[in-house]
């Protein structure tokens, strides 16, 4: 044993024997590890890009030939985000452009048209009948035709059956109750 390791066991513990040429050398080895990486990776990148480039003009003939057979073979699958496809929404009134518009001008238009159908009920192009009709609107024509509610025995019939519901917990056997 060493004259300083007996002082040290005789005072009751061990000095702390840090090796700061072991850390440098740790840290200066790291930070050239990483250095090295990253120049790796930028020649990678700069290959990568330049391959890039190069095929970028040669079509792929398989590709061209599905696309001519079926143009929308590459399209992601339904429901697509855009509601509108293209640069435009076709309206009752006709075809909007929206190429110069921001991205949200598609929203901003289906919506006017879909607050417009829901306001004034929507109108058949071909026909010119209504298709649909806001739900105050129909009560108002319902009413206007003056149809009688029905008080017969089929209208007691309907309405009671109307009313049972189909069971299954009394042990496999269908039961229909009658529930208010």
């Amino acid at each position: 044993m060493d004259e300083r390791e007996i002082k040290a066991l005789e005072r009751g513990y061990e000095e702390n024997k840090i090796n700061l040429r072991g850390i440098l050398w740790f840290g200066i080895g790291l930070t050239f590890s990483v250095v090295i990486t990253f120049v790796l990776m930028y020649i990678l990148q700069v290959y990568m890009e330049s391959q890039a480039v190069a095929t970028k003009d040669e079509v792929n003939p398989v590709r061209q030939q599905i696309l001519e057979n079926n143009p929308n073979a590459f399209l992601p699958p339904e429901p697509r985000l855009q509601a509108a496809p293209g640069y435009g929404v076709d309206t009752p009134t006709g075809r909007v452009s929206l190429e110069l518009q921001p991205p949200q001008a598609e929203w901003w238009t289906l919506e006017k048209i879909w607050k417009e159908e829901l306001e004034k009920g929507q109108i058949d192009p071909k026909t010119g009948t209504v298709i649909s009709l806001p739900i105050e609107e129909a009560k108002r024509r319902l009413l206007q035709e003056g149809i009688k509610a029905r008080n017969d025995e089929k209208a007691k019939e309907e309405f009671e059956r109307s009313q049972r519901i189909i069971s299954y917990s009394s042990g496999g056997r269908l039961a229909n109750e009658i529930r208010k």
